[in-house]
């Protein structure tokens, strides 16, 4: 999920946030414990969160930052970590153009800052591991179909998985070190050398759908509106069942 407005930036001071202890459906104390760089404008931040309650993957949580003064800005995030991660969760995110709370984290939170989070949240996108997953996705829309690629590897699922993320190059990538044989990256700017340029089409899906396991997939898409419209669309075309297709837009 991404910021959508630009209050005055008011969360510059570390260690400020006022937390309480709680279940999965109240606020709760996450201490970040480790910053990575993903590329040049997203980041991975790491939390401790002894009580959090587990996840499934593709759920988001709620998180909200507090002000000495008491003004506070909440925002929801996908989970990126796998639910094996216990007592930890990571929130993979883009640095957006003037966004309050991605703006804190990219440029002023450090390990031992505190913040509170409430969740998981949400059923519709989560997938429990038990039919085959086709997962699409572009830009930051990775993050919670990253969370299921980590779910499928960490538990040795059988079931079939597939992901195809869309980035504009190379270097915008989020999670490329991670990408296995499960993954076809589509570039829509620049490519390596010997890799097409341009937008996800149906050469892209169509391979997939007509090599579908038995049972057929459980597509995930995720991305911004304009993209969530696209790749369903590819899907439909390519003969996915409607009922079949989960989306999550953001933005």
């Amino acid at each position: 999920m991404t910021d959508t407005f630009t209050p005055p930036t008011r969360f510059a001071v570390p260690g400020r946030i006022a937390v309480s202890n709680g279940t999965a459906g109240r606020w709760q104390t996450a201490t970040l414990t480790e910053i990575r760089r993903e590329t040049p404008r997203a980041a991975t931040f790491r939390f401790a969160v002894p009580a959090w309650a587990g996840h499934l993957p593709g759920q988001h949580l709620m998180l909200r930052l507090t002000a000495a003064d008491g003004y506070t800005a909440q925002r929801h995030y996908s989970i990126a970590s796998a639910p094996d991660d216990s007592g930890h969760i990571e929130l993979t995110l883009d640095h957006v153009a003037g966004g309050e709370v991605s703006g804190w984290f990219h440029t002023e939170a450090r390990p031992g800052d505190r913040v509170e989070v409430r969740g998981p949240l949400s059923g519709f996108f989560a997938w429990p591991g038990d039919r085959a997953a086709l997962l699409i996705g572009a830009g930051s829309g990775v993050v919670p179909l990253m969370s299921m690629v980590r779910h499928h590897r960490a538990r040795g699922l059988s079931v079939p998985l597939r992901l195809l993320v869309s980035a504009r190059t190379p270097e915008e990538l989020i999670f490329a070190r991670e990408y296995g044989a499960e993954t076809t990256p589509v570039f829509t700017r620049t490519a390596p050398p010997g890799v097409p340029v341009g937008r996800m089409s149906a050469a892209h899906v169509a391979p997939l759908l007509e090599a579908a396991p038995p049972g057929g997939w459980e597509a995930y898409v995720c991305g911004s509106d304009a993209f969530a419209e696209h790749a369903s669309r590819l899907l439909v075309a390519a003969g996915q069942p409607v009922d079949r297709i989960r989306i999550e837009r953001f933005g």
